[in-house]
């Protein structure tokens, strides 16, 4: 079912300021409590336009609000400017006959650092314009190479990046992948310490299936070694790290107090109570500070999936939870009544955040998508009664079936259709046809995670199913087996994102990434069982 991996940190949060770019939707949300009909309100969004919401957070002394944003708006200029002039020169050039070559270099140059710095959403029409640009150059013969920006070194470190983004066809980036492996590595002890720290960490964690926000860190850090630097996009990057730090403190703040105001770990102590692991899932897969309120959101949903994950799997029988799923399935909020009461809590809970959600789709994009939503969760219940009868009736499913059930009981489905109609989009068909980009990264989830439980021993992993269908293999073989199918999970994945065109917003198949991504940090265990990019990657952007 949903995953079993846990982290230890949960140390206490930062102050944090109420300075973000405005959340999307209204932020202004009731105190999290019962309703005089004992429904639950959920907590307020801490909206920058409405400080009396966040009047209780202590700002820290040395920060002043209205001068951080008035720099960060300087230094955007900046930076702006820059690539104005960077153009311009680029036009000049090839004006006067020169072709324009080195100013396109420099130009691409500059929005590369720009996409690595995660910065280039604040220059996003100068940024598609070089490369449209740019893919216009390379389609009349314009030298490849150039395509990668530099030669020798930083030619291979972005050869190596492009070989992780394979779809299955080319045979050509495999190849790549193992030669700029084997020459980039042979080369560290050559280099410059920071061009080799920045060599060895681009090898350890290659940029496309890695997440963004933490090669970005790593990526200023070099950029601060170079001879030639660029202050204001440094400055910029650093300003943007604080920015998202301070919001995503705040919408962890806000989280915490909602789940303490549920008491659903008190009610239920066995249940898992990991409500910084639910947060950091979503916040690393939709990422944007105009997006504050959905992420609050979509952790609630999380919290659900893991919840009543437990409940099936510890705290009730087969005929309490057919009676659970059938609550679902009516949609009333008197049909908690006959429940248990760890149930009907959860009911209740369930069914005011999903029609709060719904009511916040209705006023931004006018429709209301309740009926699809809790279609949604019936979908969900239903794959978690399947995995309840195989294990109450020892059934024992085939590996294929039970990834594609897994697929379901992971909670991705259900937390995208979500996202997808908080951005508008119209998902009712996908409830059943579930398309790859929502699909990968849920196999992804499920396929690592079943490798992490089965070294612990936990029952009903693909893996074992896997080695019950091929009592010749050795478990290592299943595990490499098991590692195929997620590599061509993410050639799926990697196809739907290129090639998918408008079929779904940006934001959304960034989020589909992110979430693939997040697996391999959840899962990247050291010698010593600690998860060493993790707690890296959260003291960045978290703590």
């Amino acid at each position: 079912m949903a995953s079993h991996v846990f982290f230890s940190l949960e140390p206490s949060l930062l102050p944090v300021a109420a300075a973000a770019a405005p959340a999307a939707g209204d932020g202004g949300r009731r105190r999290g409590r019962r309703r005089a009909d004992g429904r639950f309100r959920p907590s307020p969004a801490i909206h920058p336009g409405r400080p009396e919401l966040a009047s209780h957070l202590m700002l820290p002394n040395e920060l002043d609000i209205q001068g951080f944003m008035e720099r960060l708006d300087g230094l955007t200029n900046d930076v702006q400017e820059m690539l104005l002039h960077q153009r311009r020169r680029q036009r000049s050039s090839t004006a006067n006959g020169g072709g324009g070559d080195g100013g396109a270099r420099e130009r691409m140059a500059t929005v590369d650092h720009l996409k690595r710095l995660c910065i280039d959403h604040y220059f996003q029409d100068e940024v598609d314009g070089a490369m449209d640009a740019h893919l216009e150059e390379l389609a009349h013969g314009g030298d490849l190479l150039d395509a990668t920006l530099a030669k020798d070194i930083r030619g291979l470190l972005s050869l190596q990046d492009i070989s992780h983004m394979n779809i299955g066809a080319e045979a050509s980036l495999y190849k790549a992948k193992e030669f700029t492996s084997r020459n980039l590595q042979s080369a560290i002890d050559y280099l410059e310490p920071g061009l080799a720290r920045y060599v060895r960490q681009s090898l350890e964690h290659p940029y496309h299936v890695s997440l963004m926000q933490y090669k970005a860190r790593h990526h200023l850090s070099y950029l601060q070694t170079l001879p030639t630097r660029c202050t204001a996009m440094e400055e910029l990057a650093l300003a943007d790290f604080k920015l998202n730090k301070l919001l995503h403190q705040m919408e962890m703040q806000e989280i915490k107090r909602w789940w303490m105001n549920l008491g659903l770990a008190q009610e239920i102590p066995v249940a898992r109570d990991q409500v910084q692991k639910w947060y950091v899932w979503i916040m690393t897969a939709f990422q944007g500070a105009s997006f504050s309120r959905y992420r609050i959101e979509l952790t609630k949903i999380a919290s659900f999936v893991y919840i009543m994950d437990d409940i099936f799997d510890l705290v009730s029988t087969q005929e309490e939870r057919s009676c659970f799923t059938q609550a679902i399935k009516m949609w009333d909020f008197a049909a908690a009544d006959s429940l248990p009461s760890c149930m009907r809590s959860c009911y209740r809970a369930i069914y005011t955040v999903t029609n709060d959600i719904a009511d916040m789709v209705e006023r931004e994009h006018g429709v209301n998508p309740i009926n699809h939503l809790k279609k949604a969760w019936a979908v969900l219940f239903d794959g978690l009664m399947t995995e309840a009868k195989w294990l109450t009736y020892s059934h024992v499913p085939s590996s294929e079936d039970y990834l594609r059930n897994g697929v379901i009981t992971s909670g991705v489905p259900l937390m995208f259709l979500h996202l997808l109609f908080m951005l508008g989009h119209d998902a009712a068909e996908l409830i059943d046809n579930i398309p790859p980009v929502i699909s990968c990264p849920a196999k992804i989830f499920r396929l690592w995670d079943d490798i992490g439980n089965a070294k612990e021993g936990l029952d009903g992993s693909y893996k074992e199913l896997y080695l019950r269908e091929n009592p010749g293999l050795a478990a290592s073989e299943a595990e490499e087996h098991m590692r195929g199918l997620i590599t061509r999970e993410w050639e799926k994945l990697n196809r739907e994102s290129f090639f998918s065109g408008k079929a779904f917003p940006a934001s959304f198949t960034q989020a589909a990434l992110n979430a693939a991504r997040m697996v391999g940090v959840m899962h990247g265990h050291d010698g010593e069982q600690r998860l060493p990019v993790l707690e890296d990657y959260l003291r960045m952007l978290l703590f």
